[in-house]
Order: C-alpha cells, then structure tokens, then sequence
C-alpha cells in the first residue's frame, strides 16, 4: 500500500503491485459474497470466501514489511487515517444499510464499525509504538494490547495488528516471521470454525493460501513506481464499497 524501497528476493516471480491487484479482486469477490451471493446459494458464497481470506493478511504483510523502508512513516500513518474516515461510512452502508445505531431511546449514533484500513492503522501504530526509543517495553506491551481491544470494532479486529506487527519484529528471523504470520491469522480463524461448525466456516482454511503466496510467488519487488500503484487500493475500497451498498440495499431491496 506505501512506496518502499523493497529488498530483492530471489525466489518468485509476482512483485507487490501484481499481489496486491490480486488480492484487491479477492477482496471484491469476498464482498459480493457478502452482499448478494451467500443467501442464494451458500456453498458457491463460501467458496468466494475462501478467495477473499487473501486479502487482510496479504495488506498486513506489507504494511509490517513496508514499514522499514517507507521515506515517511508518519505521512503513511496519517494517509491510512485519512482514508479509514473517507471509508467509514461506505463501509457501515455496505454492511448494514445505514449509517447509525438506534439506541433504547429512539435516538441515533454514528455506527463505530470499521473497515481493514483501521486495522491496518492500528497495525502501523502499533509498530511506531514498538520502535519508540522514549518507551519501556511494558508500557509498549500494553499500549499495543490497548490498540487490539481497540481494533475489535474493525475488520481483521486484532489479527492484522499483530500480523503487521510480528512481520516487522521479525523482519531478519524468516522462520519465525512466517510461523508468527501464520498463527496469528489462523489460530482466531480455527476458533471460528470450531464455534460455528467447520461446514458453516470452513473457508476461513483460506487464510493458509497468504504465507503459501508470498513465501513462493512474491520475489519482493516493488514493481512499477507509477501512482496509479500507490493509490489505487486507497480509492477503490470506499469506491466499490459504496456502490455494492447501493446495489445492495437500493437497487434489489
């Protein structure tokens, strides 16, 4: 998602754009699932699921990644911020059809729920937390557990703040960044499956396709610098959020 100067890797042959257009398109396929397909035929919306588990994990990666070698660390932070609030209520509309919550009272409150590109922040954060020269590393244990809780109103709550956050830990320990990487998204996603049933949640197994993809495919290269790369995945998740919301809860109401 950020420019980085990245380090070459021999094995593999997609560069981050190209991973990320994939993963932007299981993103849209995840959510198509969501919106419109898993009502109908339910067995065809988990299978799109499976795809879409590529997503979360794949941004967490390379925000954990991109983190060493980013110009500004604080313009990306606040470029995520930005547009977490420009997605925020694309994100609850797509969801569940309105901005608010009614309370007991008849009256209305902005609904909190978020989208990845707050996780992701959080995850950014918490690696600044991390690296802070000013904090003993207890009070970054518990500021870092403080963005997890905090993380639970959004999407990927807590697995992709700690994904960003052991990639960058263990940025120069391989085996130990794949097997952090690895359990932090499958552990939660296993626990799901045995809460709901694995017939009913089997697709979250999908989360294992990221360490498979990056580990063989990504030779860890930029790719191109044109900005289309660097903003596309910025504009197109409150864009197509936005319109599969309208087509959701206007169009075939």
């Amino acid at each position: 998602m950020e420019e980085t100067l990245a380090k070459p890797i021999t094995r593999g042959y997609l560069n981050r754009n190209q991973i990320k257009y994939i993963v932007v398109i299981a993103m849209l396929i995840d959510h198509i699932a969501w919106g419109f397909v898993d009502a109908i035929h339910p067995f065809l919306g988990a299978c799109m699921h499976f795809i879409g588990r590529l997503t979360g994990p794949t941004m967490a990666y390379f925000v954990g990644e991109g983190y060493s070698y980013t110009r500004d660390v604080r313009s990306y932070q606040k470029r995520l911020l930005l547009f977490d609030f420009i997605s925020w209520p694309a994100f609850v509309y797509f969801e569940t059809g309105s901005l608010f919550l009614t309370l007991g009272n008849g009256h209305f409150i902005l609904n909190p729920m978020q989208g990845v590109i707050f996780t992701l922040f959080l995850g950014l954060s918490a690696i600044r937390i991390w690296e802070s020269p000013r904090m003993k590393k207890p009070v970054k244990i518990i500021c870092i557990i403080l963005l997890c809780l905090l993380s639970c109103i959004g999407d990927w709550a807590f697995m992709d703040v700690l994904g960003c956050l052991f990639v960058h830990i263990y940025r120069d320990r391989p085996k130990a960044k794949w097997t952090a990487f690895t359990l932090v998204f499958f552990i939660p996603n296993a626990l799901m499956m045995l809460f709901a049933g694995f017939q009913a949640a089997w697709f979250q197994t999908g989360v294992l396709l990221v360490p498979l993809m990056l580990g063989l495919l990504y030779n860890g290269q930029r790719g191109s610098k044109a900005k289309i790369h660097k903003w596309f995945f910025y504009l197109f998740y409150p864009a197509h959020l936005a319109i599969l919301g309208v087509i959701r809860w206007n169009i075939l109401r």
